[in-house]
């Protein structure tokens, strides 16, 4: 059963400059599109991978006022320099995907900018589950979504690694509900995001 798809990838920053130069310098393109989540308190740049998959730098926008909630991604607490934080799954039907899957992945919260408008799972606290390195979930409403719309610029995801104290347990949870190599889960003591993207200046990393 495919119930789940990637929908994006997402870099936390301490703030957005420092995401954006981070990603130019790694993959070697320019940042496209700049957009703000006034209920978050947060804004990002974002870059295509494809018609149906797309990447962004993402930080606490310090000019909009500061929620009256956590925010997304557990931003409130991040620090250091970016680093790939987030992959962000998307369903057709998110109330069914909240239903199969363990507590934790938060409750449907509905959000628009301009033409878009989308229903994502945020916990009460912020954090996801297994720490916080287990994927986010969207929901796209109507037709719009930001992947075809942004510029080509011939990046493509090639693989996403995740690598965690409980790759075996998030496997057996999340593997049966995506598209084959989706992400490879690997074990490790610390866990960690990694992904390779072919570029027209050959294969990149980040982390």
């Amino acid at each position: 059963m495919t119930l789940l798809r990637l929908d994006h990838l997402a870099l936390a920053a301490e703030t957005l400059e420092a995401g954006r130069a981070h990603v130019e310098h790694a993959l070697g393109v320019d940042l496209a599109t700049r957009g703000e989540h006034p209920h978050m308190g947060t804004h990002n740049r974002l870059l295509s991978l494809g018609p149906e998959v797309y990447f962004e730098a993402i930080a606490i926008n310090p000019a909009a006022p500061a929620p009256d909630h956590p925010r997304w991604f557990n931003l409130d607490n991040f620090e250091g320099p970016p680093k790939l934080s987030n992959w962000i799954l998307a369903t057709d039907d998110l109330e069914a995907a909240l239903d199969i899957l363990p507590a934790g992945f938060g409750k449907p919260v509905a959000l628009e900018r301009g033409d878009f408008k989308w229903s994502m799972a945020v916990p009460d606290d912020g954090i996801l589950p297994w720490g916080g390195w287990g994927p986010a979930l969207i929901q796209w409403h109507g037709a719009k979504h930001p992947a075809p719309l942004l510029p080509d610029q011939h990046i493509r995801l090639g693989s996403l690694v995740l690598r965690h104290p409980q790759a075996t347990d998030i496997a057996q949870t999340l593997a049966p509900l995506l598209p084959r190599d989706t992400v490879l889960f690997e074990d490790s003591e610390l866990p960690s995001l990694s992904a390779t993207f072919d570029t027209p200046h050959g294969r990149r990393s980040l982390t």
